[in-house]
């Protein structure tokens, strides 16, 4: 299999790993095949591409979807380096309010899978990176929601201290007030 799939702290959020084949011209990498994920039990009916490109500081998240729409993401960086970060939503979870996190960059191609229920945000650690993603629903702006990445409720150990934020991502609630109905 050219995947290696192994479960965080999170249930069903994943750390995808594939095989790099380099020669004199470059590499050669996988980034999806249905049948390897379906193997794993991840979804394979991803509906968008998404690609953002942002400086190093940068702080976008946390993001989620409410229901009937929530998303499932898959997220791979293309250049440069992140921190992504899945917070657990779901209330009926043994992990609710906890996170799992792990550095992704291009030169790894490790890849980070977040089932829907779980925010998702992450920190540009390089000069620049580029973050593409699949989604498992298209974008309902009327559901959009997020929390503030620095809620002490969550504890996350971002490795930046003063992110840079859009105005929206600084005004998102704590968890604790934050709309949910997972």
């Amino acid at each position: 299999m050219p995947f290696e799939f192994r479960e965080l702290e999170i249930p069903g959020m994943f750390l995808i790993s594939s095989r790099v084949f380099p020669d004199g011209r470059g590499f050669f990498r996988e980034t999806f095949q249905a049948g390897s994920f379906r193997a794993a039990g991840l979804p394979t009916d991803f509906v968008q591409d998404n690609h953002s490109r942002s400086l190093r500081g940068v702080l976008r998240g946390l993001h989620y979807q409410l229901a009937p729409k929530a998303q499932g993401k898959l997220v791979l960086v293309t250049e440069g380096e992140i921190f992504d970060v899945g917070a657990d939503l779901r209330p009926s979870s043994k992990a609710y309010g906890k996170w799992a996190g792990a550095s992704l960059s291009g030169e790894s191609g490790e890849m980070l899978y977040l089932p829907p229920g779980l925010a998702h945000g992450f920190v540009v650690l390089s000069e620049s990176a580029d973050v593409c993603y699949k989604v498992t629903e298209d974008y309902a702006p009327e559901l959009d929601r997020g929390i503030r990445w620095d809620d002490p409720e969550l504890g996350i150990r971002w490795p930046v201290k003063n992110p840079v934020l859009s105005a929206k991502d600084a005004a998102l609630p704590p968890l604790a007030e934050a709309e949910n109905n997972y």
